[in-house]
């Protein structure tokens, strides 16, 4: 592929990601970031993904339009040549297929992960491999969990000798807030629908999603269509909050209805459960 038909596939996919977020009334200001993004990469005469061979993602900041966010989005699409941000707009992405891309990673180890951490994304995947969570999947031990962070490195294009933790969160108390405004929305029938592929041979328009701002954070918010919460019937129950910053880096969340201890029958975020229970005392 030369430089400009990469150049172009990446912008047609910023703007397919403006295109999808219009339709789902998101903030103007996310939109807006793809279509600059967009022009950058059409007016680029070198290939974006040089820059990337030579300066890094760091590289990439430098373009007009392109801050961290979007330059490791230029990043995962030169890597995969797709844009997991987008398929989840469109309710498509299988994580337990991306999983499988990471070497020490099979099918089942792949579900495994994927119902028991509630994470979606390979970003989210290295945060539980450095902070003790995936060492808590059974089948994994400790050489398994230095294989997994070592193809997460290489994956993710970590030019350091060690890893360094993602960008701040929202507040506990912000995203049950958002948690909070996606169920009720959902249930007054406020919020447009998309139609997943996984689960759903007929094509239906089932899933609400809400897009919404708190301050700096930008927010999308949409059930959980997984086999696991499909298995348990917790499609009404199970919410994935994304959240991005200025800079449109992105995390990710899973917001339950607690089963079991103290803070049964309360929402709880799966990993920041000890926060949630001093928001109750």
């Amino acid at each position: 592929m030369n430089s400009v038909a990469f150049n172009l596939e990446a912008a047609g996919i910023f703007r397919q990601c403006a295109k999808v977020l219009r339709q789902q009334a998101a903030n103007p200001y996310r939109i807006n970031a793809y279509v600059r993004a967009a022009q950058t990469l059409e007016s680029l005469q070198k290939d974006a993904r040089d820059i990337l061979r030579d300066d890094g993602v760091a590289g990439l900041i430098e373009l007009p339009a392109i801050g961290r966010g979007l330059a490791a989005s230029i990043d995962e699409i030169a890597r995969t040549g797709r844009l997991g941000q987008l398929d989840r707009l469109c309710g498509e992405t299988p994580p337990e297929n991306l999983f499988r891309i990471v070497p020490g990673i099979g099918p089942k180890l792949a579900h495994a992960i994927h119902d028991e951490l509630h994470v979606d994304t390979l970003e989210a995947l290295e945060v539980a491999a450095h902070d003790g969570r995936l060492a808590t999947v059974a089948g994994i031990g400790a050489r398994r969990v230095a294989a997994i962070q070592a193809g997460l490195a290489a994956l993710l294009g970590r030019g350091r000798s060690r890893w360094q933790a993602p960008q701040a969160s929202p507040s506990a108390a912000m995203l049950l807030n958002v948690d909070r405004e996606y169920r009720q929305s959902s249930a007054a029938g406020k919020l447009p629908k998309i139609a997943p592929k996984r689960f759903n041979p007929e094509g239906l328009e089932w899933l609400p999603i809400l897009h919404t701002d708190r301050g700096k954070w930008h927010f999308t918010a949409l059930f959980s269509n997984t086999a696991r919460a499909h298995e348990l019937g917790r499609t009404d129950d199970w919410v994935v909050v994304y959240f991005y910053d200025d800079d449109h880096r992105e995390g990710q969340n899973t917001i339950v209805t607690e089963t079991k201890g103290p803070m049964t029958g309360e929402r709880v975020i799966r990993g920041r459960e000890a926060e949630c229970r001093t928001l109750k005392i």
